[in-house]
């Protein structure tokens, strides 16, 4: 199937990979506002880490880097981030793994689910539905956990529309061409016969090593277009892509 996005070409693709966050979730506020409590209360156990966590993670003031930690990140490598701030002051490793992934299970009491703090792009259903209806093969690929994306496709009405649900757990994280290949493997089709579609320059760089069709990098903030190098095309809504 020949996909089109402007001027480019895509000739004889047959599956489309999405990320979420930032992607098909509007998760920035969400993001930030967890990084900041993660930040809190961490520092209320070691005093004076809060600035240094909140930049680590990603947070300038109240805007949040979409190439940052918190935006491409997993949740191990958040974790292990922030414990490496609270090794710092002396306490031992296992200790500082401890005090950061109590301190996150306690900031992820403060939402109930995570799907309604990330509402879904208006442009998403349409786009899947359209595809999926000529016959392309869709999925996702994010960085959030399995359970947190499948919840996120269920609490939308997206499931549908999706062969593959895919999150990251242990092991490799993005932009490690084996989790595209896991994908399409699932779907049955090639890497070469697949587009990547993210915000990060983690799925450009999962495209490119995984030498797939190509990514499409869609940047829904004009200023996110930097982070995008690289990417066959930018575009700025998923409506964009057309058969």
């Amino acid at each position: 199937m020949l996909i089109r996005c402007g001027s480019v070409m895509f000739p004889d693709v047959q599956a489309v990979v999405f990320d979420k966050d930032g992607t098909l979730a509007d998760s920035a506020h969400f993001l930030r506002v967890l990084a900041q409590r993660r930040s809190r209360l961490i520092d209320a156990h070691i005093p004076g880490v809060e600035s240094a966590l909140q930049l680590a993670f990603g947070l300038d003031g109240d805007q949040l880097n979409p190439a940052g930690l918190m935006a491409v990140g997993t949740r191990r490598e958040n974790e292990i981030a922030a414990a490496a701030y609270v090794s710092e002051t002396g306490r031992g490793w296992l200790e500082s793994l401890a005090l950061v992934q109590s301190a996150f299970q306690e900031a992820d009491q403060s939402f109930s689910r995570k799907a309604d703090h990330t509402p879904c792009y208006e442009d998403v259903a349409k786009t899947l539905q359209r595809l999926a209806g000529a016959g392309l093969k869709l999925a996702i690929l994010s960085s959030d956990t399995t359970a947190q994306v499948v919840d996120f496709a269920d609490r939308y009405e997206l499931t549908p529309y999706l062969q593959v649900c895919q999150g990251t757990e242990e092991g490799p994280s993005k932009p490690d061409p084996i989790l595209l290949e896991q994908v399409c493997g699932k779907l049955g089709v090639l890497p070469g016969q697949t587009l990547v579609v993210g915000d990060s320059q983690a799925d450009v760089q999962l495209a490119i090593a995984a030498r797939s069709a190509g990514c499409i990098g869609i940047a829904r903030n004009p200023a996110a277009v930097s982070g995008l190098a690289g990417a066959s095309i930018v575009i700025e809504s998923l409506q964009e892509i057309q058969i």
